[in-house]
């Protein structure tokens, strides 16, 4: 999984493996979470957002997608 450090003030890393539609996001606050079955579209629309934080908590943390702490 590819890996893209960003300016955040609440993400330090995003990765995504498109095969398996896993999306591993590290947090300042030193944990790292891969979110299940997150469809690509998401993860550009993440990437491109002008605040990864924002987007991550709008279409990511509060639509419900299976998580775990890595």
């Amino acid at each position: 999984m590819e890996k893209h450090k960003v300016s955040s003030s609440n993400l330090i890393s995003i990765g995504y493996e498109a095969q398996s539609k896993i999306l591993e996001i590290e947090f300042n606050h030193g944990g790292v979470y891969h979110y299940y079955d997150v469809p690509n579209s998401i993860y550009k629309g993440l990437m491109n957002a002008s605040s990864h934080g924002q987007y991550f908590d709008r279409n990511i943390k509060k639509s419900g997608y299976r998580y775990v702490k890595v």
